[in-house]
């Protein structure tokens, strides 16, 4: 009866031991002594192993790390959190990846992805002007918004924040206060030193539009000219993007102006298709672009080839096959202009790159960020491999978004992670107390391109003295992104 027990209590150990592997990747041990603290951990390192464009870089990621799972274990239970768990994996952080982070609300991410947030509904820039003051400077404010609803613009001048105007030594410090629930702004006269108003503001939530503006000149030097300030590759606004080339397209426009200089990037399928409005003789057999995967996942490297429609998918993210948006695609465009900054980054690089092979691409400005890979939103999802947000552990909403893969053109050129030089070098902040309206065709990136295309000399007028754009923490850290969204994952990572 004792033998009996005793393998029985044998069996009973084995089994809890060899049927707890399955699919979170834990090996089977039977002589396992400690316990895992934080399952997320294990998430947080099993993804990475997986997708991380740089594992085979990263010691830590190495595939025998979680073989003796004691020490795997004592190895995930020495990080507080799965943030510093992350952290701790990315390879030569700031240097070699600028661009992974760690996720604690997928949804939050999601709704960023797509242009929404909580704002004032106003994007600023420091500057340190010729007479040596510090201001910022309003870039863009979203329609709808408080900001908008208290009459503030484009080039207006903020001086200070919460009652502490800018200088040397607090700028930082005061500008912290853009990331208040509610501040009250400093503005000031074109000077930039004498104080004109004073304008209090709360944030809620705001949906930008990135479609800004769409104008077409009728008479540049007898050709038609379509202008187009696009700030952000967000598939939800794909619609009004096509309805942007609708227009261009009945306009019959034969010179195209793409104003990217505050765009950061986001969904490459978004970047796929407009790229497709611009070239309309590109076939489904010519490549626009091809992602590469680490070693572990090369099959799905994805050749992005010009498309005709939008891809349209179900509530459950299924593909509509045969129900896409046909697209609006010009032809006979054979170079375009595109409006840069360093600030220009991402997708809105790979409508450079991608294009090069196929058209002239002239680009005004200054120099691009220089980000030629993307990622993919990695869930606690261990049976998708990741991968599928409708699998993920619904008990919380971690999630990650490394860098999984490089971007190439036609003719395999990736090399521009030091960005895009201008073809002609403009810097808009030297007329820091004239910032024209979009579209305005005294506006300085703009007049310069429309006299490029005039064929004349610029005849912009920049002041020769010295201006510096200062550095700003972003309220976006999603603002510099290239991705693929969860539904075309779903449907092309099988």
């Amino acid at each position: 009866m004792k033998k009996i027990k005793s393998l029985l209590l044998l069996c009973s150990v084995s089994l809890m031991f060899f049927g707890c592997g399955g699919d979170d990747g834990v090996s089977d041990n039977p002589t396992q002594n400690v316990e895992l603290r934080n399952p997320i951990n294990n998430f947080t390192w099993k993804a990475m192993n997986s997708w991380y464009n740089w594992q085979d870089k990263v010691a830590n990621l190495d595939d025998t790390k979680d073989d003796n799972i004691d020490t795997y274990y004592s190895y995930l239970n020495s990080f507080a959190t799965p943030n510093d768990l992350f952290e701790s994996l990315i390879y030569q952080k700031g240097e070699v990846d600028r661009f992974s982070w760690f996720i604690e609300d997928y949804i939050e991410q999601e709704q960023q992805f797509q242009g929404t947030s909580t704002s004032f509904g106003f994007s600023p820039r420091g500057v340190r002007t010729s007479t040596n003051s510090i201001i910022m400077v309003v870039t863009h404010v979203s329609k709808n918004s408080p900001a908008s609803e208290k009459g503030i613009k484009r080039g207006d001048i903020i001086l200070g924040i919460n009652g502490q105007t800018f200088n040397d030594s607090n700028y930082q410090t005061v500008a912290q206060g853009l990331y208040n629930d509610n501040a009250e702004f400093i503005f000031g006269e074109q000077d930039g030193v004498t104080e004109k108003s004073r304008i209090s503001l709360t944030k809620r939530q705001v949906s930008d539009n990135p479609v800004h503006v769409t104008k077409v000149f009728n008479d540049v030097n007898g050709k038609k000219v379509g202008y187009l300030v696009y700030s952000g590759f967000r598939s939800s606004y794909d619609e009004d993007l096509n309805n942007a080339f609708a227009t261009f397209k009945s306009e019959g426009i034969q010179e195209l102006i793409l104003d990217f200089r505050y765009n950061g990037g986001g969904s490459v399928l978004s970047c796929g298709y407009l790229a497709s409005m611009i070239y309309g003789e590109g076939t489904g057999q010519d490549v626009f672009a091809k992602t590469v995967y680490n070693s572990k996942h090369q099959d799905r490297g994805y050749t992005l080839p010009f498309l005709n429609g939008i891809f349209q998918y179900d509530a459950q993210g299924n593909y509509l096959q045969g129900q896409d948006i046909p697209l609006n695609r010009l032809t006979g465009i054979s170079k375009i202009y595109v409006i840069t900054s360093s600030r220009t980054a991402s997708a809105s690089e790979m409508i450079i790159n991608g294009l090069r092979p196929y058209i002239e691409v002239v680009t005004v400005g200054k120099k691009t960020y220089g980000k030629n890979v993307g990622s993919i939103t990695l869930y606690d999802a261990p049976a998708s491999d990741y991968t599928d947000k409708s699998a993920a552990n619904s008990s919380h909403k971690m999630a990650m978004q490394p860098i999984t893969f490089q971007i190439f053109n036609k003719l395999d050129q990736s090399d521009y992670t030091q960005g895009f030089e201008p073809t002609i070098d403009l810097n808009e902040f030297a007329s820091w107390n004239n910032f024209l309206a979009f579209g305005d065709e005294n506006e300085v990136l703009l007049k310069a391109v429309l006299d490029n295309i005039s064929g004349r000399s610029s005849r912009v007028q920049l002041s020769n003295d010295f201006v510096e754009v200062l550095p700003m923490k972003s309220e976006n850290r999603f603002e510099n992104e290239m991705y693929f969204e969860s539904n075309f994952v779903k449907n092309n990572f099988k």
